[in-house]
């Protein structure tokens, strides 16, 4: 059974800095993710960009990901968000703070068709000494700019063990 990374952030930008520029990199980034939370990489999501405290992630229409009206399943939205979040917020995190889903609510403003990015720009706290829950907001729009659906994703950050 795999470990925990208590403080995946650094660790985050090291691979995306030394992947993204190689012919195939985001990709291989991309699934590097989703074997460290197997879930997450079901989806199938490409990271594109990745800063600290920002993500951005596409997201190829295909019949895996698809509902019965022929659009995005409201499923894959919402684990599109939590992957976007996620990695936006690890790399906002001072070095040992740990975080983990605790909810999730989304709005889907209108179907989901055609390739689709989700964003993320997340503000962590500069210091985590108790455990407190921290709100990361993602948006997801189709290939004419339109948003197809607003997620918060909410999080349980605690502080370094040693704290």
């Amino acid at each position: 059974m795999a470990r925990a990374n208590p403080s995946p952030g650094g660790q985050l930008l090291r691979n995306w800095q030394r992947f993204a520029p190689l012919p195939f990199g985001k990709r291989l980034f991309s699934w590097a993710v989703g074997q460290t939370a197997p879930y997450t990489g079901s989806v199938g999501g490409v990271y594109t960009d990745v800063r600290p405290g920002y993500a951005r992630v596409e997201l190829a229409d295909r019949r895996a990901v698809r509902n019965h009206l022929a659009s995005v399943h409201a499923v894959a939205l919402v684990n599109l968000a939590e992957m976007t979040s996620g990695v936006a917020l690890m790399t906002a995190l001072p070095p040992g703070v740990r975080g983990i889903v605790t909810g999730l609510s989304i709005e889907y403003v209108k179907k989901a068709r055609g390739r689709l990015v989700c964003e993320t720009h997340a503000h962590a706290p500069t210091a985590v000494t108790t455990s407190v829950t921290h709100d990361v907001g993602a948006t997801i729009t189709d290939v004419a700019g339109d948003v197809v659906a607003r997620a918060t994703v909410h999080w349980r950050l605690s502080p370094p063990a040693d704290a």
